[in-house]
This record gives structure tokens, C-alpha cells and sequence, in this order.
């Protein structure tokens, strides 16, 4: 730089090009990570990979692609065109990312974006879906949280009848609505199983089972809490079955469903320090997500 001050000249033109482009897409993910409730754990996640990055810092096996890095971004930029004339948003912040992923390929090559594959996973997971694809997910889990709950209302002796996704109780019905689906429980948990994956465990298959469990355990917790409200709304009054009572109960399953989460990761993670020890590799595991 002391050398030849006009390097900077590109790099402060890419800069400019870059924020002009998907200044737009930015600006709408950030507003919707803040008053969209479907989209809020965009708040934390948003960060969280921010700071992974920068704790992970730059690794030196690697080397730049510029050629290909200039093609995956013009890939990404032409995406972002296409997405603007749809109104599609998602596609359209998926080129955002797109185009970062290109410019770390053109400037420190794939092994970067391989070190940075945790921050990336969570930034991709901070994006809400296209709200076709909430519907078409919301339904289904409706239905399955309603069935769970009416089992185990019936496995208690309480007299119901369910009918989709509405539990009829004796002189009142509970109506699971699309809020009350678990999409919100079921998005941060695979976001906490991602992370909890990178950070604390090393092998493939112990991060493929800590994700692949959070999708099973974030619809039985929502069936559970659907069970709790109606057994609350038969045996104490209809009163309690929203407002204060219905959300207290589901932070504290949400948090207790955190608490499994962890308990697995921890057992996984001695799992695979045994494994290790077997082997004649003792010592503690490294931290894949953060070292």
C-alpha cells in the first residue's frame, strides 16, 4: 500500500459497487429480522455468524481463485437482477450472500470459504423463508402438533375430539393456528443444532445426528405444549389457554427443548472423546467452530 496507494482504488470501487447493489436486500433483512416474528432469530443469528467469522479468523491453506470468484459473482449479481424483477426476496439475499462467498473465492480461495462454513450455514439459516414455502410447511405441522396433543389429552382421560387442526373439549374448542405451528421452535433449534454442531463436536456423523434431532424434538415439544394448553383450558378455565399463560408456557418448553439439545451435544461430544481414546488419541476435542 505504501508502496502503490492506488491498490486501494479497486478494492473502495468494489466496496461502493457492492454496497449499491444489494444495499436494498440488506435493508428489507434487517427490517424483517425486526418485526417479523418468524423471521426474529434472524437477530441472533445475524451476529452470531459475524462473530464466528472473525473468531475463526483467515486460514493460510488456501489460494485465490480470482477468475472463478469474478464468475460466481457476476453468477450472483445476475441472480439478484432476476430476483429483483420476480420480488422474489429470498433469491434475491441469497445473491447478497452469493456474492460474498465469490469475492472470498477471488480473493482467498475455497479453503476459506470451507474454515468459514459455520458462519456461512448460519447466515444462510438467518434468511426467512418465502412465506409459499412457510404455508406449505406451517400446515403440516399444525396437524401433527394437533395429533400429539389430542393423544396425549386422551392419555389423561380427557375427553376430546379432534378435528384437523382444531381439539374439541367438552364446551370448548382449541384451535391450533398457523402461529402455533412450532415453524418459529423448529428454525431455531436447526439453528442451535448447527452451531452446537460446529462449535462442539468433530466427527460427520455426530453433526448430521445433533441436526437431524432437532427437526423430531421441535415437533414433539410443540405437540406437548399444545397438550399443556388444553389440559390448562379443561381442568382450570378457558382463560388460560392465551394471553400470559400460553406464552410463558412456551418459553419454557422452547428453553427446555434447548436443554435437550445441549445434554445430547454433551453426551456426542464424550462420545467422541472415547472413540479418540480408543484409538490412542487422547487429549480434549478441538473446537471445530471457533478455534
Amino acid at each position: 500500500m505504501r508502496e502503490d496507494p492506488w491498490r486501494i482504488v479497486p478494492v473502495v470501487v468494489g466496496l461502493v459497487g457492492f454496497a449499491a447493489l444489494f444495499r436494498a436486500p440488506a435493508v428489507t433483512l434487517v427490517q424483517d429480522w425486526w418485526s417479523d416474528p418468524e423471521a426474529s432469530h434472524g437477530l441472533l443469528l445475524g451476529p452470531t455468524a459475524a462473530y464466528l467469522a472473525w473468531r475463526r479468523g483467515f486460514t493460510s491453506q488456501t489460494a485465490p481463485w480470482p477468475r472463478l470468484g469474478l464468475g460466481l459473482l457476476l453468477s450472483a449479481v445476475a441472480l439478484r437482477f432476476v430476483s429483483e424483477l420476480a420480488v422474489e426476496h429470498y433469491t434475491m439475499r441469497l445473491s447478497m450472500l452469493g456474492a460474498v462467498g465469490a469475492l472470498i473465492v477471488a480473493f482467498r480461495g475455497f479453503g476459506q470459504l470451507r474454515h468459514w462454513w459455520l458462519p456461512g450455514t448460519l447466515l444462510v439459516l438467518s434468511i426467512p423463508l418465502p412465506q409459499m414455502v412457510l404455508a406449505k410447511l406451517a400446515l403440516p405441522l399444525q396437524l401433527q402438533a394437533s395429533a400429539i396433543g389430542a393423544g396425549l389429552l386422551q392419555a389423561r382421560s380427557v375427553p376430546v375430539e379432534l378435528a384437523g387442526n382444531i381439539i374439541h373439549l367438552p364446551g370448548q374448542s382449541l384451535f391450533v393456528a398457523e402461529a402455533c405451528s412450532g415453524l418459529r421452535s423448529l428454525t431455531a433449534l436447526l439453528s442451535l443444532g448447527v452451531m452446537m454442531a460446529g462449535i462442539f463436536l468433530e466427527r460427520g456423523w455426530t453433526r448430521v445426528a445433533i441436526v437431524l434431532l432437532t427437526i423430531p424434538l421441535a415437533v414433539v415439544v410443540n405437540g406437548i405444549r399444545v397438550f399443556v394448553t388444553g389440559f390448562v383450558v379443561y381442568f382450570v378455565g378457558p382463560s388460560f389457554g392465551s394471553g400470559f399463560m400460553h406464552y410463558t408456557e412456551g418459553w419454557a418448553l422452547f428453553m427446555a427443548s434447548f436443554a435437550v439439545v445441549g445434554a445430547v451435544t454433551w453426551l456426542l461430544s464424550s462420545a467422541e472423546a472415547w472413540i479418540r481414546a480408543r484409538h490412542g488419541r487422547g487429549g480434549a476435542l478441538p473446537s471445530a467452530g471457533v478455534a
